[in-house]
């Protein structure tokens, strides 16, 4: 991913975790909808897994790019 400036960055990675979310989401109706297959909900289970982790990490990666950006002070 290629920024052009630090706030080009935490707009590109809101953009990714907006996508982690809805992914979460359709895992999640995915598991609903197929209760009766239990190999595919264990599968699904480390893929609900890891896809938290990495909303964990674009998470904390925005907060620390916006503590970065230096804000204009005001007069």
């Amino acid at each position: 991913m290629s920024a052009e400036s630090s706030k080009d960055f935490i707009h590109k990675n809101r953009l990714v975790l907006k996508e982690l979310r809805e992914t979460f989401i359709n895992l999640k109706i995915i598991v609903k909808t197929i209760p009766h297959y239990k190999n595919v909900n264990i599968c699904l289970d480390k893929e609900i897994k890891e896809n938290n982790e990495l909303i964990s990490i674009f998470v904390k990666t925005i907060q620390t790019a916006q503590g970065k950006v230096i804000k204009p002070k005001r007069n």
